[in-house]
């Protein structure tokens, strides 16, 4: 795959989950849970926004620039803040549909992670440590959403990691 296929598919796969994240946005009942798709739609369009002046140069003059790829992705921390705020006030049929939402977008984050992890080993230099970064990324969001998951599903686990047993 050359360079441009793989920064016009990767935009693609950005698009998709930025448009998961809007429809989850307008779609969610909850405060905390808005906020939390808010968050990820934005950093979705970043990535848009992003690999799309990068497809740009490489168009116009053949060569890509790298600047830092940041990430709005907040610390467990603030993601643990926001989830005690929602279970304050998240009724058993909200908390279905956002576990529904949020399945969805597990499965469309592996899936750019994935992506991310194989073109990587096509680059070299400059390309390769971008698309590091972007894969870097997914995997934090893919770590936000499962957290959100285990704690709308009151797994038991937080970031991986057994908060409680039951026994």
């Amino acid at each position: 795959m050359s360079l441009e296929q793989a920064v016009i598919a990767a935009i693609s796969l950005e698009g998709k989950i930025r448009d998961l994240y809007v429809k989850s946005h307008e779609d969610c009942k909850d405060a905390a849970g808005k906020r939390f798709f808010a968050m990820l739609r934005d950093d979705e369009q970043y990535h848009m926004d992003y690999l799309r002046a990068r497809l740009e140069e490489l168009q116009n003059s053949g060569e890509m620039r790298f600047p830092h790829i940041e990430t709005r992705v907040p610390s467990a921390t603030e993601i643990e803040m926001c989830l005690a705020d929602a279970e304050k006030h998240l009724s058993v049929e909200d908390r279905g549909v956002l576990q529904q939402m949020l399945s969805n977008a597990l499965k469309v984050e592996v899936r750019t992670s994935e992506f991310y992890n194989k073109i990587m080993s096509d680059y070299k230099g400059k390309t390769k440590q971008m698309f590091e970064r972007f894969l870097e990324i997914e995997n934090g969001h893919i770590a936000a959403v499962q957290a959100e998951l285990d704690y709308v599903m009151n797994t038991g686990y937080w970031f991986g990691m057994k908060e409680f047993d039951m026994e």
